[in-house]
């Protein structure tokens, strides 16, 4: 390999007109005709031009609890964004300054008569929901007032980053009330480590932001009235990368995390990284670079 490239070298990063427009593209990431039982009421969504998606839980007079109809919202949501092209960071939020208080009284009321065949159906729409949610190719990103409790809290590590205001509270209640958090524990266990995690499921403890962070669940405590700011400021920054390279980003980490690093997966991520390297945007990453301007998504 020589230490400067050559001229054919560049010329190779030559791409077309229809190319470029392709990947300054980026459209409205919301598929246009949602499924015929999407329910508007119950969980907002909104996007912007620019791959920006909000998505938030509102049942704001239920402290944005959930019940089946609300989870079956939300994974509807989150397998709408899986299939959604150009979007680069999804937001997730309550309305009304709660992030979710968990599970519905009446939600829960109605499940003591339920056989345990009806309860695995049902805890299997929330496993699924949790899924959909993990396996958004864009950057998932939580942003907590008031509460995120149990489910609320799953929601939360399910996520790739998460922030919270100061005064949040958090916890994993279940045992409290003879349950135990079944369907979250594989997003909270990967989020703070199996040591900690049987901490917070066996002491049931009610938690602050600050014990969150240092837990591992959030990133980072936000002051009061910062949220807006912080979205503007992460939103201005991601506009930098392009949208493909994030997703194919995070399903790196998804796919390498936990591996022996041996020779199969050295060849593997080379294959990726060559991959990309001849992909329409890292031709024109690697142009904008070499002719010092900014990306064509960038612009």
């Amino acid at each position: 390999m020589t230490d400067q490239p050559t001229e054919s070298d560049l010329n190779a990063l030559d791409i077309t007109d229809a190319e470029a427009a392709e990947i300054n593209a980026i459209a409205q990431p919301l598929v246009p005709d949602p499924a015929p039982d999407a329910n508007d009421d119950l969980i907002q969504v909104d996007g912007t031009a620019d791959g920006v998606v909000f998505v938030t839980i509102n049942r704001p007079h239920k402290k944005n609890a959930f019940d089946a109809a609300t989870v079956a919202a939300l994974y509807e949501t989150f397998e709408t964004l899986n299939g959604a092209d150009n979007v680069r960071v999804v937001f997730i939020r309550g309305a009304g300054g709660t992030f979710s208080a968990g599970g519905d009284l009446n939600w829960m009321r109605d499940a003591i008569d339920w056989s345990e065949s009806d309860n695995r159906e049902d805890a299997m729409m929330l496993a699924k929901m949790l899924k959909a949610l993990h396996d958004i190719p864009a950057l998932t990103v939580a942003l907590v007032e008031g509460a995120a409790m149990g489910g609320g809290a799953g929601i939360v590590c399910a996520c790739d980053m998460a922030v919270a205001v100061e005064g949040s509270r958090f916890a994993f209640s279940e045992v409290k009330l003879g349950l135990i958090p079944g369907t979250i524990a594989p997003y909270v266990i990967e989020a703070v480590g199996a040591r900690r995690a049987k901490q917070l499921f066996l002491t049931a403890n009610i938690f602050d932001a600050d014990y969150a962070a240092h837990a591992g669940i959030i990133d980072m405590v936000l002051p009061e009235g910062s949220i807006d700011e912080f979205v503007s400021m992460l939103t201005d920054s991601l506009t930098q990368n392009a949208p493909g390279a994030m997703g194919e980003a995070k399903r790196l980490v998804r796919d390498v995390a936990g591996r022996h690093i041996d020779h199969g997966l050295m060849e593997e991520t080379a294959k990726r990284i060559a991959r990309a390297r001849v992909s329409p945007e890292g031709q024109e990453g690697v142009r904008a670079f070499l002719e010092k301007r900014a990306a064509r998504w960038a612009e």
